[in-house]
């Protein structure tokens, strides 16, 4: 049986992906993508505990959370990958 060399990221749902993560990319390389997408939701994350959002706009919240959402699936599909490829063969 042969795999497919990309798998799409799975945080959008679309009949044709458009981003897809390279199966046999360097683990280092899948490790930096994953770490950037987490950390980058983990400052973000940091921002908002320091902050007082009892002003803030129900929209923009929701809209910080769609893209927390996103960076995480994201990272969770590239470290998905990562454990597949640190499995004995």
């Amino acid at each position: 049986m042969t795999q497919n060399s990309y798998i799409p990221l799975t945080a959008i749902d679309c009949t044709i992906p458009a981003l897809l993560i390279d199966r046999n990319a360097p683990v280092d390389v899948l490790h930096a993508n994953a770490v950037a997408r987490v950390l980058a939701v983990t400052q973000m994350m940091e921002t908002f505990s320091s902050r007082d959002l009892l002003q803030a706009d129900s929209v923009d919240i929701k809209h910080l959370a769609i893209t927390a959402a996103l960076l995480l699936r994201d990272g969770c599909d590239l470290l998905n990958v990562l454990g597949w490829r640190l499995q004995p063969k």
